[in-house]
């Protein structure tokens, strides 16, 4: 035991901070002091950043007024970004030196912010290539201002630009990780800082194609970020601070009673994610599983609370859910006719339909006689998905097969989440009593093959009345 103690305390550690963490002077203060705080114990410490809170969409402001060449909008968008930047250089502790050096640093990345806009304005048109670059800038200039304050506290640190470590495919704005070409360049840059005792502040968010051309990870970008490097230095675990206690039950501006989860498996987060809750993205996990490395979410305003722990082991909350989620600004697509019994094909044509749209189903739902099919798509999409469904079908609904492709809008996907729900029978009833007792109507239904959750559509009125009963008749009344 002591040597597995022993060979834990000598992997890294890497801390991730999102926006809000970073997001002011104070906030930057908070983050460093929680960073030296734990340098003593933790010798070999890895931090990731996003950009400050609010730069990275004053940065595809930019882009997109250069794009449609309003100068005065984009001149202006950038000096909000050089105001913010500076003014949080002004009021954090640093000696005049180091101050100046910090300045010069900033500048001269919002100097590129100011020619990339010009480019962009003389071509007319941003590419998902540019938006990539600029929408960079935003880590860019957060690591330097960690780093720097890092120094100034006696932390040895350097800033790290990511687009140096992570390499991923040309998919812009969205880009995947190469692993193995990843974790060599990793490991020849981070491990020697590491062991000279320098904590690298690396750039969340950003990477670069083998060609060297900036990339971003899109959605949960930073997150991703950490577990990659985490995945490539094999590291003890993975912190990742935000605004919040950790994961809770429910929303809390939905649900008051809402509580911290203590400890989540990784299936279970991936479901909340997929289902609407405002956790980390399921790609954050995927290097983490591989590698069984255990994640935290932690709160940076809040340091001395635990926080949540997600691994590969379930709390084993036998016969109760875990949380209650709900997805918004949904649509409920229903394909019906008695002409579709045993007919096979039909299904295949109607979800081919959907593809061609690029739409995402998030929930299906058939009907036992085979008579009806629906699913659930963002709203944004029904216009387009119920026009493509008409044409593809468009022969069985003039012999009369098919009665209707029907939308009904302003629906909600409730859910109800938790790997204590699988094999084990009346979770679902007393789910379905939760909302029974409240008078409300149940459109569809759904449970995923893993049994990790159960999915209700309801009508909008309704969904936050449902999370509330579900939460308190199976989670919070559930645990007494």
């Amino acid at each position: 035991m002591a040597d597995k103690i022993t060979t834990q305390k000598n992997k890294p550690l890497v801390m991730k901070f999102g926006g809000t963490s970073v997001g002011s002077a104070e906030a930057i203060i908070q983050a460093v002091d929680i960073i030296s705080s734990h340098h003593a114990q933790y010798r070999q410490l890895v931090v990731v950043t996003s950009a400050m809170s609010g730069s990275t969409n004053l940065l595809l402001t930019c882009a997109n007024d250069a794009a449609e060449g309003n100068w005065k909008d984009y001149t202006q968008a950038i000096s909000a970004v050089e105001s913010k930047h500076m003014d949080t250089i002004a009021a954090l502790p640093l000696s005049d030196s180091a101050r100046q050096v910090l300045r010069t640093e900033v500048e001269a990345i919002i100097k590129q912010l100011q020619n990339y806009c010009a480019s962009i304005e003389t071509m007319g048109e941003v590419t998902p290539r540019g938006l990539d670059a600029i929408a960079s800038l935003g880590e860019r200039m957060n690591v330097r201002q960690i780093s720097a304050l890092l120094n100034e506290a006696g932390h040895p640190s350097r800033a790290v630009e990511a687009d140096r470590l992570i390499v991923t495919d040309a998919a812009f704005q969205n880009a995947h990780p190469l692993r193995e070409a990843t974790m060599q360049r990793t490991r020849t840059m981070i491990e020697p800082l590491l062991a000279s005792g320098v904590i690298p502040v690396v750039t969340g968010f950003i990477g670069a194609t083998e060609k060297g051309i900036t990339t971003t990870l899109g959605r949960g970008g930073s997150d991703y970020s950490a577990s990659i490097l985490g995945d490539c230095l094999d590291a003890q675990a993975v912190w990742t601070w935000t605004d919040v206690n950790g994961v809770m039950t429910a929303d809390p501006r939905i649900v008051a009673d809402a509580r911290v989860i203590e400890r989540l498996s990784f299936d279970e987060v991936s479901e909340m994610a997929y289902f609407g809750a405002k956790v980390l993205h399921p790609k954050t996990m995927r290097p983490l599983i591989e590698s069984n490395i255990p994640l935290w979410v932690k709160n940076t305003f809040n340091p001395s609370h635990p926080g949540t722990c997600i691994s590969n082991e379930s709390s084993q909350r036998v016969g109760k859910i875990t949380c209650v989620t709900a997805i918004r600004d949904v649509c409920l697509i229903t394909v019906r006719g008695k002409g579709m019994l045993g007919v096979p094909g039909v299904a295949a044509r109607t979800f081919y339909a959907v593809a061609k749209r690029n739409a995402s189903v998030l929930m299906i739902s058939q009907s036992s006689s085979e008579q009806s099919i629906c699913f659930v798509i963002p709203s944004v999409d029904k216009a387009e998905v119920v026009a493509s469904l008409e044409e593809e079908l468009a022969y069985e609904l003039e012999r009369g097969d098919i009665d209707t492709v029907h939308a009904t809008p302003d629906v909600v996907i409730v859910t109800g989440i938790g790997a204590g729900m699988r094999n084990t029978p009346g979770v679902s009833a007393r789910i379905f009593s939760a909302v029974g007792a409240k008078n409300i109507n149940i459109i569809a239904i759904a449970q995923g093959s893993s049994e990790y959750s159960i999915s209700l559509v309801v009508d909008k009125k309704d969904a936050d009345m449902t999370v509330r009963h579900i939460h308190t008749e199976v989670i919070i009344n559930g645990q007494k």
